[in-house]
């Protein structure tokens, strides 16, 4: 096809891709009926509405992937542990992590193209500043997928067409999935290794049970209870680990809230974002679960609590939040690491690590107080799994949770080959059967286990199923590792949120200066004191964070500081 003839293409299936799709009106004949917003959750909306800003998104995943050479790039079709009326759609980098940063200005602006001419305009001037050639042949590929939500199957399509707008990308539809298994699949598509469903399966099954068998001998018999009941939240993660359950040797596990028909509605009382605001058992448990070790995944299964009921009484849980699995995940590696360099000063046979945790001001102060404890280094990112993620990059080892159950670990591809090395160093001097070859290939079984690329609630599972085996913990071992401090989250009402600037992982307020003072001297006030506040990303609130010995007390400096922002901003 000549030149020329490509331009003309390449014209008329943007335009026909933007007419098919155009924005909801604004009641006037205009495109502007709502306005889509590029986040750390994509593009996220009532699902009714939300085919133009997928088609857009379709493209734009398109382009990324001529930007990059060809390097794959994913397309996830949900809305997390929103209501099952909403649906979303956000784009998965080559690496499986989420899309450049420096990407999401132009996303914004093309998912609000107000018509077709405009959309063609802004696409052919982006495609010129970037430098992105239109109109080769398999020039783009875009691996796509969707959950389980009842508008999914027309915003595939919508994605479709927004993908076959670009001359010369390839869709390639990964079909039903959680999130984390599409960056799964666009991170190992990237590396050159096999990156189907059931690679994805093969590996996660493969890991637990090397893990498993790397058990010490008298530890997770008895010691650990086998049962674990998993919410589902009524979701693809409760259909996908109802598929691989009866491959999970030892592990006896039960799905609620799997998905099936008649079970409930999607992450309508159930889900791991319900249990850990609400903090009470999800629908589909009863007294009888009492005792028992409980897990809850979110909609997407990218997230992941545990919990146990107490009492037959009520339906309050004990809960185990994101800062407790990152404590857990944390103690396990350095505790691996320790194993391995514990070697009778043989230098040769040791291992260059470092280890890093990554939290945001809301973690529970006892946890980072606890990580600190064990000698560990802990830094902070703003609030956002884009900010932690690429934070935890920076280590050879780097652990991240929030509170809300979303985190993972990152090993480098340099610890990753200091490992294979010392493995095979070890196997060839035949000692494999030393604590040392063990430690090495407990932490390369981790390795494959998690999910390097984000957050997923099956793999983290499954690594927590094992550390607790290995250590012989029960759920109340676990829970006693520290305490959190009570805490309180208030939000107030300002007239400009804009007018507080923050700094040091917005932990402190650096304009307007009194504020922190302020908040200081309010915070002198109590034992375990400590507060913060943050400006709304998407409203003009301000969020107040506020921790303390007791309730009271944590309730009390939350009301104090709220009191100041509304004087000062109100």
């Amino acid at each position: 096809m000549a030149a020329n003839q490509e331009e003309q293409e390449q014209r008329r299936r943007l335009i026909a891709a933007a007419t098919r799709f155009p924005l909801p009106s604004d009641g006037v004949g205009h495109g502007a009926g709502c306005r889509f917003s590029y986040g750390t959750a994509g593009f996220r909306a009532d699902g009714a509405t939300m085919a133009p800003a997928v088609c857009r998104a379709g493209i734009l995943a398109a382009l990324r992937s001529v930007k990059l050479a060809g390097a794959a790039v994913g397309i996830v079709i949900t809305a997390s542990h929103n209501p099952v009326g909403d649906n979303g759609v956000k784009i998965a980098d080559p690496d499986g992590g989420m899309m450049a940063q420096h990407w999401e200005p132009f996303a914004d602006a093309l998912a609000n193209a107000p018509d077709p001419d405009a959309l063609l305009q802004m696409v052919l001037q982006f495609a010129k500043d970037e430098g992105i050639p239109l109109g080769g042949e398999d020039t783009a590929q875009v691996l796509l997928g969707r959950d389980t939500r009842p508008t999914g199957a027309y915003l595939l399509d919508a994605a479709l067409q927004g993908i076959n707008a670009i001359v010369g990308a390839r869709a390639v539809d990964m079909g039903i999935l959680t999130t984390p298994q599409l960056h799964w699949m666009v991170r190992s598509k990237n590396k050159g290794v096999m990156a189907s469903e059931s690679d994805y399966f093969r590996q996660l099954i493969g890991s637990f049970r090397r893990m498993l068998e790397l058990v010490p001998k008298g530890k997770g018999g008895d010691e650990v209870a086998k049962k674990l009941i998993v919410d589902g939240a009524n979701g693809i993660g409760g259909v996908k680990l109802e598929q691989i359950k009866v491959e999970l040797s030892g592990i006896d596990i039960s799905v609620r809230n799997s998905g099936k028909e008649g079970e409930g509605i999607l992450n309508h009382m159930c889900g791991a974002d319900f249990v850990q605001k609400e903090r009470v058992t999800p629908h589909g448990f009863n007294p009888e679960d009492v005792g028992v070790r409980c897990a809850s995944l979110d909609g997407d299964a990218d997230r992941l609590v545990y919990f146990r009921l107490s009492s037959a009484s009520d339906n309050r849980v004990d809960l185990v939040d994101g800062d407790k699995i990152l404590s857990l995940f944390a103690l396990f590696i350095r505790e691996q690491l320790d194993i391995v360099n514990n070697n009778g000063g043989q230098a040769n046979k040791s291992l260059s690590a470092r280890l890093g945790i990554v939290q945001t001001a809301y973690a529970n102060g006892a946890s980072t107080l606890f990580l600190k404890s064990l000698g560990l280094e802990v830094v902070f990112t703003p609030t956002g799994v884009k900010y932690l993620h690429k934070r935890a990059l920076e280590y050879d080892i780097g652990i991240y949770f929030e509170a809300n159950g979303h985190g993972t670990v990152v090993f480098s591809e340099d610890f990753i080959s200091q490992l294979e090395s010392l493995s095979n160093e070890l196997s060839s001097q035949a000692d494999i059967g030393s604590a040392q070859y063990h430690a090495v290939m407990r932490l390369l079984a981790a390795s494959q286990l998690i999910n390097q690329a984000v957050g997923d609630a099956l793999s983290g599972l499954l690594l927590v199923e094992a550390i607790l085996q290995f250590k012989g913990w029960s759920f109340q071992d676990w829970c006693g590792l520290y305490s959190d401090l009570p805490s309180r989250q208030l939000k107030v009402k300002v007239k400009d949120r804009s007018v507080i600037v923050t700094t040091d992982a917005e932990t402190k307020v650096s304009q307007p200066s009194s504020l922190q003072e302020l908040i200081d001297k309010e915070t002198a006030n109590y034992t375990h004191g400590r507060c913060f506040v943050r400006p709304s990303g998407t409203e003009d609130v301000v969020r107040v964070y506020a921790e303390a010995s007791t309730q009271v007390e944590a309730d009390g400096l939350a009301k104090s500081v709220a009191h100041h922002v509304e004087r000062l901003l109100g």
